[in-house]
């Protein structure tokens, strides 16, 4: 977990991030936040819950691979040749 000096946490929530390291800490942030606030209205933490979570995080991470990562290196492979 980057961690962001304490002046500069709030401005980070009103820009874009402006490295992976200001993005982790934001992204770190909203699921905190997501969590702790739902625990104060009701959130039942257990093995089903946290793993749904998991899972949101999961989907998100593949759905950027899928739209954007993946596209890239075919261009990549059309450019330099492929490896296997």
């Amino acid at each position: 977990m980057p961690y962001i000096d304490e002046d500069n946490r709030e401005e980070l929530v009103y820009r874009e991030p402006q490295n992976a390291g200001e993005l982790n800490f934001l992204l770190t942030c909203m699921v905190r936040d997501y969590v702790v606030g739902n625990k104060e209205n009701n959130y039942q933490a257990n093995y089903q819950r946290y793993n749904d979570d998991m899972g949101a995080l999961e989907g998100c991470k593949l759905e950027l691979y899928r739209r954007a990562i993946a596209p890239y290196e075919d261009k990549k492979i059309q450019e330099n040749g492929d490896v296997y």
